[in-house]
């Protein structure tokens, strides 16, 4: 069997992807186009992004700090747009301003100000999406922020210097059928663009779910696992 190379194979995965995203789209009689792939590239080396940037892929995401940070440095030549999409802590959110050009993962007010002054401290706007619970109230490890804490949130970051409110982000919950809860992220949007007009964006989707989340109009998806094959083990 002929060697395939890794560009091979990332080159495969991307075609599937923007096939799958390609035929969502126009099953919703959207524009492809106006789907951006988010290509989660954790636990994956500096040299799958440089690859992955040959193949045209322009926004990459990362969801811990110290790996993000280091990816981001060694690959700041190749001019991607990096999306933070990790569980944050408010005593890192102040360095993941530095590099983040997309924050998806902000659930709470805590988080406002130290994103705020990181972006200050390097004169560098962050565009932020509010990270929306999908799962049921008494779910166990239940990330996200309660939908009816959204304008608050939504607020707080409209008030914050060199913040920029782009719109939502959200997780399908395991077990339940991904169009039903995104329907239900669609209605939190509804309710969020009445009041931030500008506030269009919508990450939604992942590697297993994401014609779901076209049809329903994200505007974002993040895909790892269909792109990049299962991740190493010797993380």
């Amino acid at each position: 069997m002929a060697h395939v190379s890794r560009r091979d194979e990332l080159e495969g995965g991307l075609a599937r992807v923007r096939e799958s995203i390609a035929g969502a789209a126009a099953d919703a009689g959207r524009d492809p186009g106006e789907v951006t792939l988010v290509v989660v590239t954790k636990f994956f080396p500096a040299s799958d992004v440089r690859l992955l940037a040959e193949l045209g892929v322009t926004d990459v995401g990362e969801n811990r700090h110290q790996e993000a940070e280091a990816k981001a440095a060694e690959c700041a030549d190749l001019g991607l747009r990096w999306h933070f999409i990790g569980g944050l802590q408010s005593n890192k959110a102040a360095a993941v301003a530095a590099y983040a050009d997309v924050v998806e993962s902000v659930d709470r007010r805590k988080l406002v100000a130290p994103l705020s002054k990181g972006a200050h401290q390097c004169d560098h706007a962050v565009d932020v999406l509010l990270q929306v619970s999908l799962d049921p109230p008494d779910r166990e490890g239940r990330s996200g922020a309660d939908p009816a804490d959204v304008p608050a949130l939504a607020a707080a970051v409209e008030e914050a210097g060199l913040l920029r409110l782009r719109g939502l982000m959200a997780v399908a919950p395991l077990g339940e059928d991904p169009a039903a809860a995104f329907a239900r992220l669609v209605e939190v949007h509804a309710g969020l663009l009445a009041d931030h007009p500008d506030a269009t964006w919508l990450s939604a989707g992942m590697s297993g779910d994401l014609e779901h989340a076209v049809r329903a109009g994200a505007t974002h998806v993040r895909v790892g696992s269909a792109v990049l094959g299962s991740r190493p083990t010797n993380h």
